[in-house]
């Protein structure tokens, strides 16, 4: 974890902000799109954006949604819109979809791989329609993955919630997005509830599905950045560390460019 002195939180907060703006300018977008989930990174996410001052909408996108991560984040866009006039909101359930969606492609016999899948196709179908907004408003969709989520475990899913334009939050550990969103004043119910991905319809969260929690995960990152290998230690500390390198390996393929084939000159 990232100690609590040592992280400049109205400095990272304003550098994001100004990034956000340049960027938005450059690109020539009118404002920022962003997917609510009652979770922190998505709070703190929306919540930078609307410091930019360009039209941030935040949209919110239930599929057979738990009514907790429902009503964090209805709490959230309420608290975000009578601070920021230029923040505004809408609902676009896709219970309806994912369940027509459902009805046309091949079920399989293993409900593990069923789960799993549709899980994915929960999260590509929110891309989706976080792109239809984004084109509607020119707006550019800006992710909500932290550095752990992103860069160290690859928990996201492809062209999901990892189909975006922007990440504004990406270099910053779930620690410091932690303490970047009490800085923020994002509401308490938010930072202090379970994180979970909601992708499941179930209360599972993310530590059950990873594992491990955020904190060993990060433990994890720095200890391998530093040189360190699961060898290196004992008990949990080796079991985090192994868990960790597992996820980072079978996920490269998500944190890596896609592969091209280059075709060599003498052959074209």
């Amino acid at each position: 974890m990232v100690p609590t002195n040592s992280f400049q939180a109205e400095k990272i907060n304003l550098h994001i902000v100004n990034w956000l703006k340049n960027y938005a300018t450059k690109a020539r977008v009118k404002g920022f799109v962003v997917g609510i989930s009652g979770g922190i990174d998505s709070a703190v996410t929306s919540t930078l954006c609307a410091q930019t001052g360009l039209p941030t909408l935040c949209v919110e996108m239930p599929i057979h949604q738990a009514a907790s991560q429902v009503s964090r984040g209805q709490e959230h866009i309420d608290q975000l819109k009578k601070r920021f006039e230029n923040v505004s909101s809408v609902i676009s359930d896709l219970t309806p979809v994912f369940e027509n969606f459902k009805q046309h492609v091949p079920s399989s016999d293993s409900e593990a791989i069923l789960n799993l899948t549709l899980a994915n196709t929960r999260a590509r179908l929110r891309m989706t329609t976080l792109y239809y907004f984004a084109g509607l408003h020119s707006a550019l969709v800006a992710g909500t993955g932290n550095k752990i989520e992103d860069f160290g475990v690859g928990f996201f899913t492809k062209y999901g919630d990892g189909g975006v334009d922007i990440s504004p939050i990406a270099d910053l550990m779930k620690s410091e997005v932690r303490l970047l969103a009490q800085y923020l004043n994002v509401p308490e119910s938010i930072i202090q509830a379970k994180p979970t991905d909601g992708l499941f319809g179930d209360d599972r969260s993310d530590e059950d599905q990873l594992g491990a929690s955020y904190d060993e995960l990060e433990f994890a990152m720095l200890a391998y950045k530093n040189g360190k290998t699961e060898n290196d230690f004992v008990g949990r500390e080796h079991e985090v560390m192994r868990i960790y390198h597992r996820l980072n390996t079978a996920n490269q393929h998500k944190m890596n460019p896609i592969p091209v084939c280059n075709i060599p000159e003498d052959l074209k």
